[in-house]
């Protein structure tokens, strides 16, 4: 350890001597110089080896584990649902204004009712609205806004929120705060790349990424979000008076709060305005999104005076600042292959100044975007940031064409790999078909050893992408090839754990050829159509082999997705794969028996909703074993659909059908009636 002074006194080895509740104590002060005051006195490796020995006290003595201790932060209640919270105070809107006269207007109104204003302003966070309740310091509640008055309880995914302090620097009685819960752009880049490699749908903005992670009843995913918190008002306190915003906003400051930085007090609403303009031209500069500034009269007095309407105070206005918009020219359109696979157009664009930053390249979505907006190399386009963050192409001037402008259409091979790229009927998305593609070779692999795949334990995707940068794999197929001694050399491995994975990796090769076929990654092939497949042709060969009406005869195959088989087996790059696994001794044949006939032969079921002893899986593969078969969508062909709780559409969809609707107890009855 290093031999170094926190703020208590303690040199950091001596830290190790002091009581649970002042370890406590030490490790929330350098939470709060770390993720509210950007400060920090300790280095990351030591604030660890104090949470580490904290962890180590409460796991000795969980009988003084407390709501407040900073280990509490990781989340882990899974919930139900969320209760509803009253708001005593009611959490308003504000009024939106789009203009300096409208600015001036409220000004106008403000100075009729009172004497001498005084007004801030603050930043207009564009994230979530939430209230945070202490007693006696300790915070025991978290909402949101909801309508206002009734909004929902968070507390545990609010716990999460590493700026949130669990325990204030004084024991006030009964203070209640609002906030706006957001999202960096550094965290919502994050969040984004690990939805492409689940091969998850992407956030569409900061906000909604935010607004998703507060609701989500596992608070360990709302834990590993980032979220951040900005608080900007005192709802009720209890024990202490505040006479000014400012004044309360300080205080906040001094409790331990991150609170909303307020620059001065404005004599004037010009002067207030002036800074509202300030605002939005530094807004590039930050590291999240605002929609605008709010000007506030500071006098607490005053804004009782003033009072509200029945939605919004009338002591407040939100400035709502406008997109901007700027023209440059279109130099180039360039196309990039992410890890799904998917080929986006993007377009390399003459730099110019927008929203802050320097904007030299904009996403043209899809081939599709490019054609309705009929926008071509050489153009003059308008440019703005959706969302204030993803350049996007709006508009082409027209009537500035030259003539000598460049029609442009997607490639029909992939610009990386150099596998055929193709589009499917109803798809706007254009897609590698490559198994080997480095742009997405990660994903090709991760997804290969899952355990619904070839289920290889231990191959991680952070091992995953190791072995990628060692050179020790350059596709699926050289898994087979990796030996224990190449695996000990990865840094912490080790030689247990390498003989493990080596097992592990061996023990696939015996996998089914329906998990084989699910491994491969063939679109529109899940690990249901994998099974299907292989129990109808029985080997790999058969399959490769097979027409493709063959396969689209196939239950639950059709036509896409017989043609999405077909053409994988036609790339070259795919069957190079096929061979190496073939080389390897990977298995080809399928295993599993046909289905037998049984009490539920000829009967289709969906399921849906949560049953309340049997997951999903388990009861379509006792369905199944009695001869039934499972869906995935409810239709008139459907039979039976077995209905948990919170069943969705399915269940809609099966009433206004006139399908009966069972439950577990009645599916069981249907398997074992004699």
């Amino acid at each position: 350890m290093l031999a170094k002074k926190t703020a208590f006194g303690y040199n950091i080895t001596e830290v190790f001597k002091v009581d649970i509740n002042e370890l406590r104590d030490i490790i929330n002060y350098h939470s709060r110089k770390y993720y509210t005051e950007d400060e920090p006195e300790i280095s990351d490796f030591e604030y660890d080896a104090l949470m580490n020995e904290l962890k180590r006290m409460e796991a000795e003595n969980p009988e003084l584990i407390t709501p407040d201790s900073p280990t509490q932060r990781v989340g882990g209640a899974i919930l139900e649902g969320f209760e509803e919270v009253t708001h005593l105070v009611p959490m308003q809107s504000l009024n939106d204004v789009f203009s300096r006269e409208e600015v001036m207007d409220f000004g106008r109104r403000v100075a009729a009712a009172v004497e001498n204003p005084k007004y801030v302003t603050e930043l207009k966070i564009d994230g979530l609205s939430v209230s945070l309740e202490y007693r006696d310091g300790v915070f025991f509640r978290g909402s949101t806004r909801g309508d206002g008055v009734v909004g929902e309880d968070v507390t545990e995914n609010l716990r999460t929120v590493r700026s949130i302090p669990l325990k204030l620097a004084e024991p006030i009685p009964y203070l209640e705060v609002r906030g706006e819960v957001f999202m960096p752009h550094k965290s919502f880049e994050r969040l984004n790349r690990m939805q492409e490699e689940r091969e998850q749908r992407p956030f569409k903005n900061p906000r909604n990424a935010a607004a998703g992670s507060l609701r989500q009843l596992d608070s360990r995913i709302a834990a590993e979000r980032g979220l951040d918190i900005f608080v900007f008002n005192i709802q009720q306190i209890e024990g202490r008076q505040v006479s000014t915003h400012s004044e309360g906003i300080a205080l906040l400051a001094e409790l331990g709060f991150k609170t909303i930085p307020i620059k001065q007090v404005f004599d004037t609403i010009e002067e207030a305005f002036d800074e509202v303009l300030r605002i939005g031209e530094s807004r590039g500069e930050l590291d999240f999104d605002i929609d605008g500034a709010v000007i506030k009269v500071n006098s607490l007095a005053q804004r009782e005076a003033l009072g509200s309407t029945a939605k919004c105070p009338r002591w407040a206005a939100a400035y709502k600042f406008p997109p901007e918009k700027k023209e440059t020219k279109l130099l180039d359109i360039t196309v990039q292959v992410g890890r799904t696979g998917v080929l986006t157009p993007n377009a390399v664009l003459e730099p110019v100044r927008l929203a802050g930053t320097t904007v030299s390249r904009a996403t043209l979505h899809n081939i599709d975007y490019i054609h309705e907006k009929d926008i071509r190399i050489g153009d003059t386009v308008t440019v703005q940031k959706a969302g204030d963050i993803i350049p996007e192409v709006l508009d082409v001037a027209k009537d500035r064409r030259t003539g000598e402008e460049r029609v442009f259409e997607m490639p029909a091979f992939c610009p990386v790999c150099g596998a055929a790229a193709v589009r499917e009927d109803g798809e706007a998305a254009v897609r590698c078909t490559g198994g080997e593609c480095p742009a997405q070779l990660a994903r090709i692999i991760i997804h290969y050893t899952g355990r619904d795949a070839m289920d290889i334990e231990g191959l991680g995707p952070a091992l995953v992408n190791r072995l990628l940068d060692e050179g020790l794999i350059h596709s699926v197929a050289d898994l087979y090839s990796l030996k224990a001694e190449q695996l000990e050399s990865l840094e912490k491995m080790g030689k247990r754990s390498a003989a493990k994975l080596v097992a592990a990796i061996e023990r696939s090769k015996e996998r089914d050829l329906g998990n084989l076929l699910f491994a491969l990654g063939i679109r529109h092939v899940g690990g249901r159509g994998g099974r299907q497949l292989a129990q109808r042709f029985r080997t790999l060969d058969n399959l490769i082999n097979a027409s493709a009406e063959e396969i689209a005869a196939v239950e639950d195959m059709g036509d896409i997705t017989a043609a999405s088989v077909k053409n994988y087996f036609a790339q070259a790059q795919n069957m190079d794969i096929v061979e190496g696994l073939r080389r390897a001794g990977v298995n080809f044949e399928c295993r599993e028996a046909a289905p037998a006939e049984g009490r539920l032969t000829g009967k289709t079921f969906v399921l849906t909703g949560a049953l309340p002893t049997l997951k999903r899986a388990d009861a379509a593969a006792l369905i199944e074993k009695q001869g039934g078969k499972v869906s995935g969508s409810v239709s008139k062909k459907t039979d039976y659909v077995v209905a948990g709780e919170e069943a969705g559409s399915k269940l809609d969809k099966a009433n206004a059908l006139g399908i009966t609707v069972i439950g577990e107890k009645e599916l069981l009855e249907l398997i074992e009636r004699p």
